[in-house]
């Protein structure tokens, strides 16, 4: 069975959002095993300059690296990442899967993620060139990966 892991930078704290996330999790252990890895984000102090954002994301990225299977398939969500449709997002997953049993996808805190960091994924992808707050992104995602599984399927989902 494929295993899906989501290393993410935060913790949930709303309930609303927690609930969504369990609904999601629930839905999705029907089509493969979902892992959720919620790692500590840094303090970012009220005066930020560029060396110590770097020094931030860094940190940040340092737990990210040591939370992923060595043998994972990695895609990061970033802004300069490639967009795709809800079934092209479904046909990369199928293609992945084919060869690999483990994708994790990677939700970086509020500074992002670094270029090292990225260079090491094997591809960014883009939900939107708009900002969405970390939190409330996990639940868009998971609704997207539910969505893929659900076209690859075959089965019906409300579009």
């Amino acid at each position: 069975m494929l295993t899906i892991q989501i290393v993410c930078i935060g913790k949930i704290k709303e309930k609303y959002l927690q609930d969504a996330i369990n609904e999601y999790s629930k839905r999705l252990s029907k089509y493969c095993k979902l892992i959720i890895t919620e790692l500590s984000d840094e303090k970012i102090p009220d005066k930020l300059n560029d060396t110590l954002s770097e020094q931030i994301k860094e940190k940040e990225c340092d737990k990210i690296l040591n939370s992923i299977k060595k043998d994972s398939y990695i895609i990061a969500l970033d802004l300069k990442g490639t967009e795709f449709s809800s079934e092209d997002f479904s046909k990369k997953i199928d293609e992945i899967s084919m060869e690999n049993s483990n994708i994790t996808f990677i939700i970086g805190g509020s500074l992002g993620l670094t270029k090292d960091l990225l260079k090491q994924c094997n591809l960014k992808i883009s939900f939107s060139k708009m900002t969405f707050p970390h939190q409330l992104f996990r639940v868009f995602l998971l609704e997207q990966i539910f969505r893929a599984f659900k076209i690859s399927h075959g089965e019906i989902y409300h579009k």
